[in-house]
């Protein structure tokens, strides 16, 4: 919950209510340090000062003056757990660590009688767009409460009776010698409390050299009470020290449950940056206790163990659009209660709002994409033996978000769930989603299909066969869309027709943020069917060539910097549609082209520099693209995202020569990549426990076991190595 990080350009807000805001690392000031930071979800700024008394913030251009700061990244310090700038307007020294619940600051002033800290309180920040109320006040001389309530563009949007509210119970170090506050009606400089939009305090000091005043500040999204109880279990007796050690003991302990081991250190940054992007994404949004927001200001319970202490975390997330390829991937290797907490989190929002809601923030239904994978990730869950909840529940919801309609909640998506069900495709038509017709109808149904196929997995597993017939045959929806002329998915008009002026290189007609060439790659349930419509060798050669042409451009939008740079691209690594397209070779006889061209996509889209990290043209998504690079980079992956009866593991091309797994089964998992190099990408031969693995594949659970995994790599091909079918890929189908 408490995400303490440096702000750029967070009080500007953004103007579509998605764009990454907050940090920009092109920018040379800091306007302060923020506490919350989430989908939808920003607020709390404080930021230390001196000299004469400013209450905004001012604006990068240097227009309009503020207590915003200058600084120099060469005197920054960023780390997992830690951070660390000199303010050089200020010459003041600040740093930054947090526990689960408790943000701590620490700021070391020169000598001056006019030091400052600015609780900004009352403003918008990154997300959160308008604030609708705000409080702040000092309790006694060193301890602080408030709050602020906003109301999110996406919220407005898909739940328009929601508000975010953010709690905050705090505790200085050093009695200030005054206190002022102000809000939008101006500054008072002998009160300590402040209220409404706008609101804030400040705290005077007179401080000498290198004197230090320290912060610690618990958060809640439910009361200030429970900040209060956040911050007396976590930080209680704690210095800023004692915190930031044991912060970086906790990541030291999740970061290193993948070790790797490799002369490429460009690699490893890159390797640990995706995988704590991938552990910090979904934030938690329960308190100590278990208690997490509810939608309509109410508050929720998680279960609790024999020691009264909270079975699961309640999360805020952004949608999961493909996050089945990298995410729940990661999160079943080495942290599965990550993935039980997603779960827990899904089915409680089920219970209280009779509706899965893609993107969550505080129980608000917060989806910007429109369409729903919640139940085919519950379904994966469940294949994969995740199964700590109440599986006729879980099963009841997967089942409504895929065939159910009726008084469907906008927020929750798939608002033209009734055409496909009725239909098997959803009709185009140039509008908004509604119940007969979306303006993205292809992709629609492609998805729709997808997780069908999921979910018939689940009822399968548990004998429901009247379920399972039905929901495989709507998995079958995308050949519906499947033009045997031209060889791509097209989208159709109500009549059953191909719409006219067709151009497989066009977006955001038929297809949401992508094309025709994208998407006709997305059926990831059944490569083969694919495979067989298209023909084999025009697959091959029609995918071996887009990744020819798409490498020009560094797999997606070139250096263009833009979330959708790549969206009229042949294909696109910058956003969640492709994201399984590179592995599909593993299907169609030639793996050795998923070695080529995922190890491409890691040397060539993934950068290590700041801008370049995650592509020119992007939506890293709260972790995605960083969890597919120490997918890819392991390489290990399944295109169906595990929602088969019994889930696969694909193989790729490792890029350490050794990599150890603590394995979510608790067993450990070696994996030795020899000789591999920039150049030496191609498997020769593989071993798994001592038995010759001649496959491209083998199954999940059988991996789970642990053991060691030992692949020769080599600088061309090996032609015979694992270019055989998986055995079950028709299984579930009728061509």
């Amino acid at each position: 919950m408490a995400k303490l990080a440096p702000s750029t350009n967070g009080h500007y807000g953004n103007k579509s209510g998605w764009e990454a805001v907050g940090y920009d690392t092109r920018h040379t000031s800091i306007e302060g340090f923020v506490h919350f930071h989430e989908w939808q979800i920003g607020g709390v700024s404080f930021m230390p000062a001196n000299g004469p008394l400013k209450v905004k913030p001012g604006d990068l251009e240097g227009k309009e003056d503020g207590y915003r700061s200058h600084f120099d990244h060469k005197n920054e310090i960023a780390e997992p757990g830690y951070y660390k700038v000199l303010l050089d307007d200020y010459n003041i020294t600040a740093e930054l660590t947090a526990t689960e619940h408790v943000g701590f600051h620490r700021y070391t002033f020169p000598k001056n009688d006019q030091s400052r800290v600015i609780l900004d309180i009352g403003n918008k920040q990154g997300e959160s767009d308008e604030v609708r109320d705000a409080s702040v006040r000092m309790i006694d001389d060193t301890h602080f409460e408030g709050f602020v309530t906003t109301y999110p563009k996406y919220i407005k949007t898909y739940d328009p009776k929601g508000q975010i509210t953010m709690y905050f119970w705090g505790e200085t170090s050093q009695k200030p010698t005054s206190v002022g506050s102000f809000n939008t009606q101006g500054v008072n400089k002998n009160s300590a409390s402040a209220k409404g939009k706008g609101a804030g305090l400040f705290l005077e000091y007179n401080t000498a050299d290198k004197a230090v005043v320290e912060m610690k500040v618990g958060l809640s999204y439910t009361s200030t009470e429970n900040a209060k109880k956040n911050f007396e279990a976590e930080a209680t007796g704690v210095s800023f020290s004692q915190a930031k050690v044991n912060a970086q003991k906790v990541w030291e302990r999740e970061l290193g449950k993948i070790y790797v081991e490799g002369a490429n250190e460009g690699n490893k940054v890159k390797f640990y940056t995706g995988l704590f992007h991938g552990l910090l994404g979904r934030g938690t949004a329960s308190d100590v206790g278990g208690t997490f927001p509810q939608f309509g200001g109410t508050i929720g319970q998680m279960p609790l163990d024999e020691k009264g202490k909270p079975k699961y975390n309640f999360y805020n997330t952004d949608a999961i659009w493909g996050a089945f390829w990298n995410l729940t991937q990661l999160w079943a290797l080495a942290y599965p209660n990550r993935y039980q907490d997603f779960v827990q989190t899904h089915l409680e929002v089920y219970k209280h709002r009779g509706w899965f809601g893609d993107g969550i923030a505080n129980e608000q239904f917060a989806s910007g994409v429109g369409t729903n994978f919640i139940g085919l990730t519950i379904a994966a869950a469940y294949n994969l033996g995740i199964r700590d909840y109440d599986v006729d529940l879980a099963y009841k919801a997967v089942r409504a978000n895929e065939l159910e309609w009726k008084n469907r909640i906008e927020g929750s998506g798939k608002m033209d769930t009734k055409q496909f069900v009725e239909r098997g495709f959803v009709p185009f038509e140039q509008k908004e989603t509604d119940s007969l017709a979306s303006n993205f109808s292809a992709s629609h149904t492609l998805e729709y299909s997808f997780s069908a196929f999921a979910a018939a997995q689940m009822a399968k597993a548990l004998g429901k066969s009247q379920d399972y017939q039905t929901l495989i045959n709507k998995s079958n929806g995308w050949k519906l869309l499947f033009n045997p002329e031209n060889k791509l998915i097209q989208p159709k008009k109500a009549d059953g027709s191909f719409i006219d002026k067709f151009d497989p290189y066009q977006p955001w007609r038929g297809f949401q943020e992508g094309n025709s060439f994208q998407y006709t790659f997305y059926i990831p349930q059944n490569p083969a069917g694919l495979i067989a419509k298209m023909g084999k060798t025009q697959f091959n050669d029609r995918l071996d060539s887009i990744f020819t042409i798409a490498q020009k451009s560094s797999f997606g939008g070139g250096k263009e910097i833009d979330a959708f740079a790549g969206v009229k691209s042949i294909y696109n690594h910058g956003n969640q549609p492709n994201l399984h397209v590179s592995w599909l070779f593993n299907f169609s006889g030639k793996p050795w082209l998923t070695q080529k061209w995922t190890r491409a996509i890691c040397d060539e889209f993934y950068g290590k520099e700041t801008i370049h990290g995650y592509g020119y043209g992007q939506d890293e998504d709260q972790g995605q693209l960083g969890s597919w690079y120490v997918m890819s980079a392991l390489g290990l992956f399944d295109v169906k995202g595990f929602t088969d009866l019994r889930p696969i593991i694909e193989l790729g091309s490792p890029l350490f020569e050794k990599v150890t797994i603590t394995l979510g089964s608790k067993k450990s998992l070696i994996i030795e990549a020899r000789n591999t190099s920039a150049q030496n990408v191609y498997v020769q031969s593989a071993v798994f426990n001592g038995k010759p693995l001649n496959n491209c594949w083998l199954y999940r659970d059988e991996l789970m076991k642990g053991g060691k995994m030992v692949l020769i790599m080599g600088a061309k091909p090996n032609e015979q190595w694992g270019e055989m079918y998986h055995p079950h890929q028709i299984s579930n189908f009728k061509m």
